[in-house]
């Protein structure tokens, strides 16, 4: 039952109004193992189809796990006012100022990042190659929603203020219409974080911040923009889909300075540092001998995982 409502969210429902979809977050997660220094790129590009396709199982799970939906936001302003001082950042702190249930409604994203690099930080001890690339996929996937603003804010869809769509607009429509045209991508080697929970808190915050840009800027584009011009219709798996127009789409990344642009590169560069950071807490263990083991091989993102090219020794 589950794999046949996986398959109807796979191909019926609109994953890309809840994330950066299908295309930024595996662009994210592709273009971060180019970030990795040379003890870690030879397993993860020798997986790098594996890593891309998984980029989005996040949200695949949103449909069939009813605990899944808080790891990818934190409707922060819900706790009052930037730097959100009062929020404990620990976990435990978090569930002594507000309950479990509180925590998990207005979203848990940088609590769970967190538990997430321990999970990944584990692995790699552990030595479990499997366990590596799921864990990283979905890592990267986490560390991309922490970077749209509007996952760090309870008006994440315009919902309250009249601007239904804009979350699509932001981290769906902009990518796929400017990423390959005009985003340089260039991220950085991957560097060690010292604090993973300051730095999971700071991309948040700086979210947080940025929120009320992503939605100013779009009111103002959009009350000097002609009305017919605003949208358009276009073919989409074989459908006449009505969507924001390529003019409409420009307009509004070139009002908020290239903002799409910077947040996409800071997620490929973080996800970086989150998977170089696990590693080397786990005591930078040597990655080559995965390859001498188990190597995931999957080009699609519904297909079933193969293990394959096993060798003995």
């Amino acid at each position: 039952m589950h794999l046949i409502l996986l398959a109807f969210c796979l191909t019926c429902l609109p994953l890309s109004a809840y994330s950066w979809g299908f295309f930024a977050h595996q662009r994210i997660n592709r273009l971060a193992v180019f970030s990795l220094p040379p003890e870690m790129i030879a397993f993860y590009k020798a997986n790098i189809e594996y890593i891309t396709a998984h980029a989005t199982d996040a949200d695949k799970r949103r449909y069939i796990i009813a605990e899944e939906g808080p790891r990818h936001y934190i409707d922060i302003d819900h706790y009052g006012r930037p730097p959100f001082a009062e929020l404990p950042r620990s976990w435990q702190e978090a569930i002594g100022c507000y309950s479990a249930d509180t925590l998990n409604t207005y979203g848990i994203l940088p609590w769970y990042l967190e538990q997430m690099m321990h999970r990944l930080t584990n692995a790699f001890r552990e030595g479990d190659a499997a366990t590596i690339l799921k864990l990283s996929a979905d890592i990267g996937h986490y560390a991309g929603d922490a970077h749209v603003p509007l996952h760090a804010c309870s008006n994440h869809n315009g919902q309250l203020t009249g601007q239904h769509g804009i979350h699509g607009l932001w981290e769906s429509r902009i990518p796929e219409l400017m990423a390959d045209k005009t985003f340089s991508y260039l991220a950085g080697k991957a560097v060690y974080i010292k604090d993973v929970r300051t730095y999971t808190w700071h991309i948040v915050l700086e979210s947080a911040v940025a929120a009320d840009t992503v939605l100013q800027q779009e009111k103002i584009v959009s009350n000097g923009f002609p009305s017919g011009r605003k949208f358009a219709y276009e073919k989409r798996n074989g459908k006449l889909v009505r969507n924001y127009s390529t003019a409409y789409a420009r307009a509004y990344h070139i009002a908020l300075g290239n903002m799409v642009e910077r947040r996409m590169i800071a997620a490929i560069h973080a996800t970086a540092n989150y998977w170089y950071t696990a590693w080397a807490n786990a005591g930078m263990p040597a990655l080559e001998k995965l390859l001498k083991g188990y190597i995931i091989q999957d080009t699609f993102p519904a297909a079933k995982d193969r293990m394959i090219g096993r060798q003995e020794g």
